[in-house]
């Protein structure tokens, strides 16, 4: 189990709170990879975190390569 220093180092350096990091773990433990509303909801809180924009476009794009397991081992090479 990962103790309060890391999740407060890890926010120091990415401004991502621990809630969120944990909420996201448990996403993507529990939730089904190939539905569209998990991975929709798995791509916003990324963006949130990374501080990149995903338009509507590119988050369908995406979604459709994850189900459809189209997902290159270099995210580069995904489009």
């Amino acid at each position: 189990m990962l103790d309060d220093s890391f999740f407060k180092r890890v926010e120091k350096k990415t401004k991502v709170d621990k809630n969120t990091i944990i909420n996201l773990a448990e996403k993507l433990q529990s939730g089904n990879m190939k539905d569209p509303a998990t991975l929709s909801e798995v791509i916003d809180t990324l963006s949130k975190m990374t501080g990149k924009k995903v338009n509507k476009d590119l988050k369908n794009k995406i979604i459709e390569k994850v189900i459809s397991d189209e997902v290159p081992n270099k995210i580069d090479n995904m489009f």
